[in-house]
């Protein structure tokens, strides 16, 4: 399975608009088999699309969305888990020991402040 999380230095990207580069890692048997770094447009939704699905990437993470490039990710079937927050690399080991794929089951530290997962 492969994941992608907007990245800011070396955090989750807090706000996926101003985000310019994905972390993509591919995992394998909750192992984190390979990670690299690619470089996207935030204003360009359907290049990010494009990216992603050319990349085999099944779910990407950020951190807030505005509805339009959310929409947009969604209706591609790629599934979104937004809201997230702190450090990618401890988000990814976390989700790779676990699998975990939506936000029900995500570590709550990962969880924005002010977000209702409800």
């Amino acid at each position: 399975m492969k994941i992608a999380i907007t990245i800011w230095g070396n955090r989750i990207s807090p706000v996926f608009d101003v985000a310019s580069t994905l972390l993509v890692a591919d995992i394998k048997n909750k192992i984190i088999a390979h990670k690299t770094y690619i470089s996207f447009d935030p204003g360009i939704p359907s290049g990010l699309i494009q990216t992603l699905k050319n990349s085999n990437i099944a779910i990407l993470v950020c951190g807030a969305i505005s509805d339009i490039p959310a929409d947009l990710i969604k209706t591609n079937d790629i599934k979104l888990i937004s809201f997230v927050t702190g450090n990618a690399l401890k988000f990814l080991d976390d989700f790779a020991n676990k699998h975990t794929i939506d936000k029900h089951t995500i570590d709550k530290k990962f969880i924005m402040p002010g977000y209702s997962k409800g």
